[in-house]
């Protein structure tokens, strides 16, 4: 079982901040995905901040949504990536985050 989402944040350079129900919190690099299907819709950042919470995953107002144990996974694999600038871990999410670039 995997935990729920309950709050999505865009930060710059398409990066997601996303709390879970477990009280874990990570980030989410959307730029891999922009070229593909739907979510070629969200290159214009516009569309891209549009982002919210439906029901256990994340979700834009242009339809494109993702699988919640995707987001899941994705979001604790870049916790454990040394090179991540982010530096979270549990639901506070910061002001800003520093990607690095």
């Amino acid at each position: 079982m995997y935990p729920s989402v309950i709050s999505v944040v865009p930060r710059d350079n398409y990066v997601l901040e996303i709390a879970f129900s477990n009280g874990q919190s990570g980030p989410l690099d959307m730029k891999p995905y922009l070229g593909f299907g739907v979510f070629n819709r969200l290159r214009d950042y516009i569309s891209f901040e549009k982002v919210f919470v439906a029901y256990d995953t994340i979700e834009w107002e242009s339809g494109a949504d993702l699988d919640p144990e995707f987001v899941y996974a994705k979001c604790k694999k870049n916790l454990s990536n040394p090179n991540w600038g982010g530096t979270l871990g549990d639901s506070r999410l910061p002001e800003k985050i520093d990607t690095g670039h």
